[in-house]
């Protein structure tokens, strides 16, 4: 059986006792996780679930530290206000932080896995790891003024929850696009060309006969959906007004940070434009490097850090651009290293067929079919880090080693804030200039024909170029003219034949040949073939510089521990896509930054972006990357001074809604910790309309007020608790 076996995910699969060694911030990062890998593969709402949970397990931390600031208790992020005052200094800090970092993330992590595909081991994967601990679930107060961290734990996992509910994310939505609506009819896949498209410039989704997604979830509709392009209004952590740009379309104002201006489009009435060369170049480049995803290759590279990565300045220009890819043979203009700066030795050379190469590429940073999403894989790339015997917790490399729980809780803030900030930019981005992705783009122009010759067929500027040996037209007797030359004058490519040429992936390679452009496809697989969004800026691309710059920046070393990071692809065990490799593989990096850049090619070859997709993405990452961990250091030194604290409130009063979720049928409890007069309670759908109220005159000598369910539909539920002083208290619960 295939499989992915990675040394830096070796320690990543979440089994609680495994994880005993490690702290309780790293035992419920890996529980989420493996959780990730169980759900929908949405890599932005898997990015913000991430930065979330880093703010659970911070907060919890932060609560108890004289120095440190919290990031939500006590504030007012985004318009959202946690009123906090405090909590005492307990005789045993280190586990009263490992309590309210338990019930902080246990609350959020329940609440956000509730419905993925994987719920049932995910929640039971919680639970568990609770028991380990020695928590009970059951307890679920939320007055931390009692000095209970458990309390704390629950009272800051409620706030996140309904901080989540309100910050631009659309989750009580379900994540779903609420304006965005694509301008290209579906391609279908299965058939030639793309005779469909409206705009070839503009994002095209996909009709497939079955549609599994990253994760391995069969999807219940056979039209990819663009996901979360307004992604951009989602509540940012280091971007900053300054860094907004505002676009109009279709009534709907796109929220754009670090907006880079739009991609090179081409213009049908000007195909000499460099804007419109720029296209065709950017796209050729990805059919072009289809051919070197060749199951028996002959030319065979060095991979390891002696060749490849230390590239030179990213480019700025296009003549830039086109100059640091390499357009037949691959790859960039990365000159390697000769010695190791860390053992002062050489790198030993690691020849192996560049076929076997990039395809390793393209799976491993697909991260498919189990995938933690790419944000998710950089906090396994941190934890493989944090394992190395080699590797001391200083931050920023200096001053005393850490204790785990401390260097945890800051690391995950830090890269949590970056992936989170990442996913707000690219989709902010994607979703406002709504690229197209190169299965549309190849198909296309193939479709119109050549451009590099007008007394050859099949001419048209809006082709195609012809670059012998890789892409050229069909000829008499080839051996794709088809039945009655039918095929004569096409454009062909030599290019990764496609699944079709795969029965069985654990058997069979589909190899590179000379295929029809107009049967191009990405080394994808069939069910999946291309991300359901548009593609400017890589996704990949600015998640890994982004986590690439927060790695050196944490660590105060741009080189993995022992200046060599490594991934394992055992001979004919690794890829998904086909048989393979056809040798034993280890991908190799120096540094925080060749890894990220090797990611960069890998969607390249993978057939998903053109380098007019990547080099932005890579751009903006380092920028976003950079400034999440300058203020993720703020709030660690006590220094954030221009987030609003939340206003002071009396604490003679809480109430608490558990359990949290409830079971239909069962009953829910309505908490007061202390009598109140005149309570109206009324609980509202998520439409806003009341399903039901009554009036308590008086609740001298009651506590708790009994809400039976059993007459309630499943969903999620607001709770508005109002006395006759006028303080309002809102709780969220949801009902399954």
């Amino acid at each position: 059986m295939k499989y992915l076996l990675a040394l830096f995910i070796v320690a990543c699969s979440a089994n609680a006792t495994a994880g005993a060694t490690h702290s309780v911030a790293r035992q419920w990062n890996e529980a989420m996780i493996q959780a990730v890998r169980h759900d929908l593969a949405r890599p932005t709402v898997q990015a913000r679930n991430l930065f979330h949970f880093s703010i659970a397990v911070y907060d919890a931390w932060a609560a108890y530290d004289s120095v440190a600031q919290t990031y939500l208790l006590g504030k007012n992020v985004g318009g959202f206000v946690c009123p906090f005052t405090g909590v005492s200094q307990p005789a045993d800090v280190h586990a009263a932080r490992e309590k309210a970092m338990s019930y902080a993330a246990y609350r959020l992590l329940t609440f956000r896995f509730q419905n993925s595909p994987g719920a049932t081991a995910s929640l039971a994967r919680f639970d568990s790891l609770m028991n380990v601990l020695g928590f009970d679930p059951a307890d679920t107060s939320t007055d931390y003024t009692t000095q209970s961290p458990a309390a704390l734990g629950n009272y800051l996992g409620q706030q996140l929850i309904s901080y989540g509910l309100q910050d631009g994310a659309n989750e009580s939505g379900s994540y779903a696009n609420q304006h965005y609506l694509p301008v290209n009819p579906a391609l279908i896949v299965a058939l030639p060309g793309n005779p469909r498209i409206v705009d070839p410039n503009r994002w095209q989704p996909l009709a497939l006969d079955t549609i599994i997604d990253q994760n391995g979830n069969v999807l219940p509709e056979n039209i990819t959906k663009f996901l979360t392009p307004e992604w951009g209004a989602v509540t940012p952590f280091a971007l900053t007004a300054g860094e907004k740009t505002l676009h109009n379309r279709g009534g709907y104002t796109y929220q754009v940070y670090h907006d880079p201006g739009p991609p090179p489009m081409i213009d049908t009435m000007n195909t000499e434009s460099d804007s419109s060369k720029m296209y065709k170049w950017a796209f050729e480049l990805v059919a072009v490097w289809s051919s070197h995803l060749k199951a028996t290759d002959t030319l065979r590279w060095d991979i390891s850090p002696a060749s490849i990565g230390n590239n030179p300045t990213l480019p700025q220009t296009y003549t830039d651009l086109k100059n640091f890819y390499n357009l037949t043979g691959g790859g960039d203009q990365g000159t390697g290293r000769i010695v190791n700066p860390r053992t002062g030795q050489p790198y030993a050379p690691q020849f192996v067929p560049r076929g076997d190469y990039a395809r390793v590429l393209a799976e491993f940073w697909a991260d498919g079919p189990t995938s933690e999403t790419p944000p998710g894989h950089w906090f396994t790339i941190l934890n493989y880090v944090d394992d190395q015997p080699l590797f001391e917790k200083k931050f920023k490399g200096q001053g005393p080693t850490l204790e785990d729980l401390e260097w945890d809780v800051k690391a995950y803030f830090a890269l949590g804030g970056a992936v989170h900030d990442a996913a707000v930019s690219c989709w902010g981005i994607k979703g406002w200039y709504d690229f197209v992705r190169p299965i549309s783009a190849i198909r296309w122009m193939a479709d119109r024909g050549q451009c590099s010759d007008s007394t050859q067929p099949h001419f048209s500027r809006s082709g195609i170029d012809l670059i012998p040996g890789f892409i050229e037209l069909v000829q008499h007797g080839d051996s794709l003219a088809g039945a009655g030359d039918t095929n004569v004058g096409k454009i062909k490519l030599l290019a990764w034949r496609g699944p079709k040429f795969v029965a069985n992936p654990q058997t069979d390679f589909a190899d590179v040949g000379w295929i029809l452009a107009e049967d191009w496809m990405p080394y994808q697989r069939p069910t999946f073939v291309t991300p359901p969004f548009a593609g400017y800026t890589s996704g990949h691309s600015t998640y890994s510089r982004a986590s690439a710059e927060v790695m050196t920046l944490l660590t105060g070393d741009e080189y993995f521990p022992g200046g060599m990071g490594e991934f394992h692809a055992p001979q004919n065990q690794f890829l998904v896509f086909e048989e393979g490799p056809s040798v034993d593989v280890t991908l190799q990096w120096a540094t925080y930054r060749d890894a990220a850049d090797q990611c960069s090619l890998s969607r390249i070859w993978g057939g998903i972006h053109p380098p007019i997709d990547d080099m932005p993405g890579r751009i903006i990452g380092r920028t976003v990357g950079i400034n999440a961990f300058a203020l993720a250091e703020k709030y660690f030194l006590g220094q954030v001074t221009s987030v609003v604290e939340a206003p002071p409130v009396k604490r003679d009063r809480t109430v608490s809604v558990y359990p949290n979720p409830v079971s239909s049928g069962k009953t829910l409890t309505i908490s007061f910790n202390s009598p109140a007069r005149n309570v109206d309670i009324s609980l509202y759908d998520i439409l806003g309309r009341e399903i039901t109220s009554k009036r308590i005159d008086d609740v001298q000598n009651l506590q708790t007020v009994a809400v039976n369910t059993a007459s309630l539909a499943t969903g999620m539920y607001l709770v508005r608790v109002k006395e006759s002083t006028s303080v309002s208290f809102h709780r969220v619960f949801i009902l399954k």
